[in-house]
Parts: structure tokens; C-alpha cells; sequence
């Protein structure tokens, strides 16, 4: 029988351990163990402060600790869950969100945020080499791993560079499919900027990761055989579920 109340508090204080620290450690072996599934949601507070016996203050403590040691994420308003493997993202001469995603045994998929033609940007324009509020055409797809939110990633194309792609992005929905369209059998990673900041509201909710968490900001040039340069992107990569690896 599982000692509940004052008996379970007096039970998990032996030996002068907080009380806090011997639930982490068991929480920390059932995740360890397997017996709790990598992106399983975790019992309430209140469901684990009734099977402990102690006060949720306690077991906040707990679930603090375990946080900070990456083996679960804590989601404001929805609950603690057990983290995922971190998937390395390759960064090499071709880099498909698709063949990414595979390398992990994982099934990619995604959905379309925004597609429309605007004015660039002076971020944008520099990053495709034109001239500040050029045509250019957004593609911002999120990108999924078995269903969970692994990507934002906002594409750049020069309207007048790439006749027809806002059409060929509508009707395939997809980067690689849309450039061979409008004629580029096949373009490189030209060069790749990494920093990380805090993400908006908006970033937060779509990659299902905590405001206080930071994310992954690359920003990608990709060209054609020729060097020409046919996309700027900027991806968002929530820590810890991804990390960067360069590779020559």
C-alpha cells in the first residue's frame, strides 16, 4: 500500500533529503525508466501532491528541478510534459525540412501560415540582394515531427527573380516542389546565421514551448547552381527540442 499523508512525508524525508528533491528523483527514474512517454503530458499538481502526500508548493519544487535538468518542459496554462529527444538540425550544402525531419525517424508534416506578396523589408532585401521594398513573395509555414510543432519558418522569394512562384507555392504548398516549378531543379545553403531570442506570444503558442523559454533564430541564404540567390528565410527552432550542428 502507497503511504499517503503525514506517513509518506515522514517516508520520503529519511535521511535528511528534501522532500522536493526525493519526488524529482522519482519522477526523474519513471521518465528515465520509460514508463513515462517522451512528450507525455505529466499528472496535475494536485494529483501528485495527493499521491506524495505533501503540498503542491513541494511539488512545484519538484517539477522546477526536473525543468531545469531538461527532462520535462512546464507549458503556462496547459500543464508539465516529458521532453523530447533533441533533434539535431543538420546544417549543410542542402537542407530539406522533410529529409531533416526522416533522419530522426520521425513523419514531417505542416501547415501553411501566410502566403502573400509584399514590399521587403530592409532585412529582407539585403538578405536577397535587392533593393529596400522590392516585390517579394512569403511562404511561413509551421513544420511538424510526429505532430509536434518542431519549426516557423518564413521564406523569402524575389517576385520579379522567380516569376509564378507565389502560384507554385499555392498549388504545392511546399519550398522544393514550388522552385522546380518556376525552373530551379535545385538550389544550395549559401551561408547560415544563428542567435536566439524570446518568442512573441504568437511563436509560443504555435510551437507549444514557454514565453520564458528561448528560441533558435536562423536566418538562411539558399541559391541556385548558378549562385544566384533564390530565398531568404528566417526559422524559429524551439530549445531544447532542437539544436544546431554545422557540418563542412
Amino acid at each position: 500500500m502507497t503511504p499517503t499523508g503525514a506517513a509518506a512525508e515522514a517516508l520520503l524525508a529519511r535521511d535528511g533529503v528534501a522532500l522536493w528533491r526525493r519526488i524529482a528523483e522519482a519522477l526523474q527514474s519513471e521518465i528515465v525508466s520509460g514508463a513515462r512517454a517522451a512528450g507525455g503530458r505529466l499528472p496535475t499538481e494536485a494529483a501528485l501532491a495527493a499521491r506524495f502526500g505533501v503540498n503542491r508548493h513541494t511539488v512545484r519544487r519538484a517539477l522546477e528541478e526536473l525543468s531545469r535538468m531538461g527532462l520535462i518542459r512546464v507549458e503556462q496554462g496547459r500543464g508539465s510534459f516529458v521532453a523530447e529527444d533533441v533533434l539535431d538540425y543538420i546544417v549543410g550544402p542542402r537542407t530539406r525540412f522533410s529529409e531533416w525531419i526522416r533522419r530522426h525517424n520521425r513523419e514531417p508534416s505542416g501547415r501553411v501560415l501566410d502566403l502573400r506578396e509584399e514590399e521587403a523589408s530592409s532585412r529582407v532585401a539585403s538578405g536577397l540582394g535587392l533593393r529596400n521594398g522590392a516585390k517579394v513573395v512569403l511562404f511561413e509555414h509551421l513544420g511538424l515531427a510526429d505532430g509536434r510543432p518542431i519549426s516557423i519558418a518564413s521564406h523569402y522569394f524575389p517576385a520579379a527573380r522567380l516569376r509564378g512562384i507565389f502560384e507554385a507555392l499555392r498549388a504545392e504548398q511546399a519550398v522544393t516542389r514550388a522552385l522546380e516549378r518556376v525552373g530551379i531543379a535545385d538550389y544550395l545553403r549559401q551561408s547560415t546565421r544563428v542567435t536566439a531570442r524570446m518568442p512573441t506570444p504568437t511563436e509560443a503558442a504555435l510551437l507549444e514551448t514557454p514565453r520564458s523559454r528561448p528560441l533558435l533564430y536562423c536566418e538562411n541564404v539558399n541559391v541556385d547552381r548558378a549562385g544566384t540567390i533564390v530565398e531568404f528565410g528566417i526559422a524559429r527552432y524551439p530549445t531544447p527540442r532542437v539544436q544546431v550542428v554545422f557540418e563542412p
